[in-house]
């Protein structure tokens, strides 16, 4: 069986894929095809079905629903991981007259800045990785900071306004659900539980093999340096990686009916978790 896979080149995807993408684990029969783009070109592959399977954020996968299910293994989700509002250190603050530079238009950055601050100005999108340095020009008032760039923003000279992640996880009382695995529901029966199974293998063996698989996070993520790699590493693929669970069906619950009541997700189909 043929899998087009789409994943993103952050270093918890690519810590994750390892064993897949160099072909380390048992593939159980299938044979993947993958591509490493932008969580934003990502999601719009999904809508454009240009993939079986790839990582999206969540806020793609309630628009998706109808369409894909969420794979139990691979997300990116828990406490103290959620997106960052950071400005340049001149007072920008949320408000209807903001200049506001978010990671794209159906990613899980901008659904919680819209739920959180539904009066919270213009939103513009860049690449994730363009949005501080715009804030820092002056380009924007405000940036919605993902990925790295939660790591390393008081270094690059920018200013913590608000942790979104935090709001939410105070306002729903659960962890902050990112990005998932999608699978088609095209795909025939078993093959998305296959490859379940397959991604389980590839994160144990990231683990097992610290040194391989940095490599392959270095391949795609050459501007990090490696005491920043391990911690986000340690950010992102936790036990919710593994296995979503029930803390992590009630987290999408949680951002499912927020997003809803917030009038950001205008469908009420629920997601359903597979594997």
């Amino acid at each position: 069986m043929r899998i087009r896979l789409g994943i993103s080149p952050c270093p918890n995807d690519t810590f994750a894929f390892h064993g897949i993408l160099e072909r380390r684990v048992d593939m159980r029969g299938l044979e993947v095809e993958t591509e490493l783009v932008d969580v934003q070109q990502l999601n719009d592959g999904l809508f454009a079905d240009r993939y079986d399977i790839a990582k999206a954020s969540f806020h793609a996968a309630l628009l998706l629903a109808d369409r894909y299910v969420v794979l139990a293994a691979g997300s990116a989700l828990g406490f103290g991981v959620g997106p960052l509002l950071v400005s340049a250190g001149n007072g920008a603050a949320p408000g209807p007259d903001a200049r506001v530079l978010c990671p794209g238009e159906t990613t899980t950055g901008t659904l919680l800045y819209r739920c959180i601050h539904p009066d919270g100005g213009r939103i513009g999108h860049t690449v994730f990785s363009e949005i501080g340095p715009a804030v820092l020009r002056g380009d924007a008032d405000l940036g919605v900071l993902i990925h790295e760039g939660r790591l390393t923003y008081e270094r690059d000279g920018l200013t913590l306004v608000e942790d979104l992640g935090a709001s939410f996880e105070q306002m729903a009382d659960a962890p902050i659900p990112l990005g998932g695995i999608l699978a088609s529901t095209h795909l025939p029966d078993g093959v998305a539980e296959t490859f379940v199974a397959v991604l389980r293998d590839s994160i144990a063996y990231g683990w097992a093999n610290r040194d391989e698989t940095l490599a392959t996070i270095r391949r795609y993520a050459q501007e990090m340096e490696e005491e920043v790699i391990w911690p986000y590493v340690a950010l992102y693929v936790n036990e919710h990686t593994i296995d979503l669970g029930t803390d992590g069906a009630r987290a999408l619950e949680v951002l499912e009916r927020t997003a809803r009541e917030a009038g950001v997700v205008p469908q009420a189909t629920a997601l359903r978790i597979v594997g």
